[in-house]
Formats: C-alpha cells, structure tokens, sequence
C-alpha cells in the first residue's frame, strides 16, 4: 500500500502530444519540425535520430518560454496535404 509522508512529494507529469513532420532534404538528413512551435526544429541521419532531437529541442524550447514566461503554444491538429505539381521546363 502507497503511504505519503510529509518527507514524499508525488508530483504529476503532464504529458504531451505534438505533431512532428518529419522529411528528408536533398542531402539526405532526415528534418523534423513541430508546426505547433514555431522554430522548434531539428535534424539527424537517421528518422530516428531526428525523433530524438526534437523530442530534446522541444522540450528546451517549453522550459525555455516557461523560464521567460511567455506561455506554450497549444498544440493543434495538422495535417498536411502534398500535392504534385506537373510543369513543363
């Protein structure tokens, strides 16, 4: 059974989900970017070095607005579209 003392804080931990749009550039770096903050991007080799440095930049990103007080964007549903375009050279 869980007792709490006066010594024992339980602290609650909000988690979050945002949108990650993920592509790779013309050298090949997979580029991850979070449309719901903006500048909060980041880069890796891999996909799944890219997850991981945005998970690390977003979350500086948040420390760093609740630092200054400015508040967190909400997070909102995105959904991109990708179109192809036909053009004559």
């Amino acid at each position: 059974m869980l007792s709490i003392s006066d010594n024992c804080v339980l602290k609650a931990i909000e988690m979050e989900t945002r949108t990650v749009l993920l592509y790779q550039d013309e050298d090949g770096m997979w580029i991850a970017e979070i449309p719901s903050l903006p500048g909060c991007g980041s880069d890796g080799e891999t996909r799944e070095e890219a997850l991981i440095n945005i998970r690390e930049a977003m979350e500086v990103y948040i420390e760093s607005l609740n630092a200054t007080g400015h508040p967190v964007p909400e997070e909102y549903l995105f959904h991109p579209e990708v179109a192809v375009l036909e053009f004559s050279r």
